[in-house]
């Protein structure tokens, strides 16, 4: 008699401890984590997205820029010469503008460069070297314009700018897109305007982007990729979750074990 009641008693136990650790894990799983995704409000059908902002941004060189100046021409030795001395000239191999404006260039001499666009001064240096050279053709591009990716990225890193357009879609992809706790819909750009510092909180998943003046990134703008806090705190609950869990199934295991050997003696 006092044997057939252990046995209950052991399987009462038994079956309750399987109820708790089922129902542990059911509302585990129960809990619906909101997923982030790139322009929600787009409509499921096709669309068109009208005043698509402009890419015909052209930067205006400045004092202090590091520019490449490259020159191909029917006339190779007057190119190696040109190149040659681009190499040799300044720090990182290009021209750096003067506080007057100017950089100095085999056979044109004193140049000024502040006040123009890349293709405007390719088109001055080609004009110029045209006296010296065959068909010459002039390639600008800039040595430190430059943007930082940071934050909630998978690759957090500076992008080299030879140009000038790049989108806050290119940046992010080139950084390795968003972690799984970076925020889509807070993304913030800090972006110099003179002695100023324009904050702007970006939403990508909102279609908007598309017409914003924010859609392309200028030279030493800052991507900051903000946190899903949110995210975090369920991730830490889940964490904290399981360990419980496992705790209470080592627990539970070695109450059944002692059990046992009791209802066999």
């Amino acid at each position: 008699m006092n044997q057939y009641i252990k046995n209950n008693s052991f399987k009462f136990l038994l079956i309750n401890c399987l109820v708790i650790l089922t129902a542990l894990f059911t509302l585990q799983s129960c809990k619906v984590s909101q997923k982030s995704a790139y322009f929600k409000t787009l409509a499921i059908r096709d669309t068109t997205i009208n005043n698509f902002v402009k890419n015909d941004f052209e930067s205006v060189i400045v004092p202090g820029d590091d520019l490449a100046i490259g020159v191909t021409s029917l006339s190779v030795v007057e190119d190696n010469l040109f190149n040659g001395s681009a190499t040799a000239s300044k720090d990182g191999g290009g021209y750096v503008v003067q506080a007057d404006g100017n950089i100095l260039l085999h056979r044109l001499g004193i140049t000024k460069a502040a006040g123009l666009t890349r293709k405007e001064l390719a088109k001055k240096i080609q004009n110029g070297l045209i006296a010296y050279t065959k068909e010459p053709i002039v390639k600008v591009e800039y040595l430190n314009h430059k943007l930082t990716v940071i934050g909630e990225v998978k690759s957090p890193q500076i992008i080299k700018l030879p140009q000038e357009q790049i989108t806050i879609l290119e940046a992010l992809v080139l950084s390795g897109d968003l972690t799984e706790i970076g925020k889509r819909n807070d993304i913030t750009i800090i972006r110099e305007d003179g002695n100023n510092k324009k904050v702007k909180h970006i939403n990508l998943e909102d279609h908007s982007i598309f017409t914003s003046e924010w859609y392309y990134l200028k030279p030493n703008d800052i991507i900051l990729v903000n946190a899903d806090y949110k995210k975090i705190e369920t991730a830490e609950k889940k964490q904290k979750f399981q360990n419980t869990l496992t705790l209470a199934t080592t627990g539970l295991s070695l109450v059944l074990i002692i059990l046992s050997r009791f209802v066999k003696n």
